[in-house]
């Protein structure tokens, strides 16, 4: 029995790239499984009224870009200058990533697409894009994205939003341990404490 973790992000969410980039070996040296699980975060958005890159804040806005370039400085991580932003429009990555979660891909093509979003400065959710990553994950590209394209990967996304949304999620990425969650990629660490402390807390017996 380990200590689980779920991720819930989206392709597409900024911030996400500071955790993403990070999550797998942090997680392996903690002792945490990571369950990766993208949902619709901007349909949450849109319920919620929070707008978070709106065009008349453009100070916010470029404050936001700035802190990411900061902090991706001081984890080691790469910079190319503002990325391209919006990215997946249609949600193609997105859906591909919750096929991905069920199949044990997730962690190796999330960050193959934040690379080539951040790094090479490409839209991820264009299929063609999209087909490239997941060749070069030796996965069959064409079989994947005819079947992200499908009812059932609508209603298996849409599913993750639903759960994101019960648990109280607003923003991304925010990890969950059960009920409880963690909401920024600077609370990874508490999470997964959180997530070792559940695991090796006494349980009570019954008499």
């Amino acid at each position: 029995m380990s200590a689980k973790v779920d991720f819930f992000f989206n392709f597409g969410s900024t911030y996400s790239y500071l955790a993403i980039m990070r999550l797998e070996a942090e997680a392996s040296k903690a002792g945490v499984e990571i369950r990766w699980r993208p949902f619709n975060v901007r349909k949450l958005f849109v319920e919620q009224t929070n707008i978070p890159f709106p065009k008349e804040k453009a100070a916010k806005v470029a404050y936001t870009w700035r802190d990411i370039e900061r902090r991706a400085k001081r984890f080691g991580l790469d910079w190319n200058g503002v990325p391209p932003y919006p990215v997946d429009r249609s949600g193609l990555a997105n859906r591909l990533g919750v096929i991905a979660g069920k199949e044990g891909w997730a962690a190796a093509f999330t960050q193959a697409a934040y690379r080539a979003w951040f790094i090479d400065h490409r839209d991820f959710g264009q299929p063609e894009i999209a087909h490239a990553l997941l060749s070069d994950l030796g996965l069959n590209a064409s079989a994947l994205i005819e079947r992200a394209n499908s009812d059932t990967a609508v209603a298996d996304f849409d599913a993750e939003t639903d759960i994101a949304r019960s648990l109280g999620i607003f923003g991304v990425p925010t990890f969950a341990v059960g009920t409880e969650i963690f909401w920024g990629h600077d609370r990874m660490e508490d999470a997964f404490a959180w997530a070792l402390n559940e695991l090796t807390a006494p349980r009570p017996t019954t008499p």
